[in-house]
């Protein structure tokens, strides 16, 4: 229904892993998530836990049980509220957005953990997304970021939405990224400005 390219399903099928969605604000981010989860909720049994800043989606349990929680009401830190569920033995995490140092580290932690989880990012391609979490780190702890990130990513979508040609709503355009060997690779080795090129191929 929201004309999504059909490889953005498979990553709903993982058991782990991390998958970003970046865009610009206001781009259809957080919807194509939700329909992520809720692809997950109709068709798995898992444990599912949101933690977000606002609540932009209420989800019903149905196969899989779904908790919600939202920044300022039920936690009062993105950080804390990850380590909770950790503990809770969550099999999907969904993290409203990376938006700092601390949600960072604890997204690459979650997802090393064995974690499927899915969050959002402020970048305008795929392919800048991986030298913009590792900058976030001190240059000291930079080489292994790169070694975790490469390790835990399943993959990144860019999207805008676009006018349809009939001038009646809007479509999702989306640059896909899959993590294959040779994107970890450039990831490890810092090469990120060849990512593009292997995107293309």
């Amino acid at each position: 229904q929201l004309g999504l390219p059909p490889i953005i399903q498979e990553f709903a099928n993982l058991e782990k892993g991390l998958l970003i969605v970046t865009g610009p604000t206001g781009q259809g981010k957080s919807t194509t998530i939700a329909s992520l989860i809720e692809y997950i909720n109709t068709n798995s049994s898992k444990h599912i836990v949101t933690i977000e800043d606002p609540v932009e989606y209420l989800f019903h349990s149905g196969k899989s049980i779904i908790s919600q929680r939202e920044y300022g009401t039920d936690t009062m830190s993105f950080e804390r509220a990850l380590k909770s569920a950790l503990r809770e033995d969550a099999d999907v995490v969904f993290v409203g957005e990376m938006r700092d140092l601390a949600t960072f580290d604890a997204v690459l932690t979650i997802a090393e953990a064995g974690h499927l989880v899915f969050t959002t990012l402020h970048t305008n391609e795929a392919s800048q997304t991986p030298s913009r979490i590792v900058d976030a780190f001190p240059k000291n702890q930079q080489v292994q970021v790169r070694q975790q990130l490469a390790n835990v990513l399943a993959g990144i979508v860019s999207q805008r939405l676009v006018q349809k040609a009939s001038g009646q709503g809007r479509l999702p355009a989306c640059e896909i990224m899959v993590a294959n060997a040779a994107i970890r690779n450039l990831i490890r080795e810092g090469k990120d400005h060849q990512i593009q090129s292997v995107i293309q191929t």
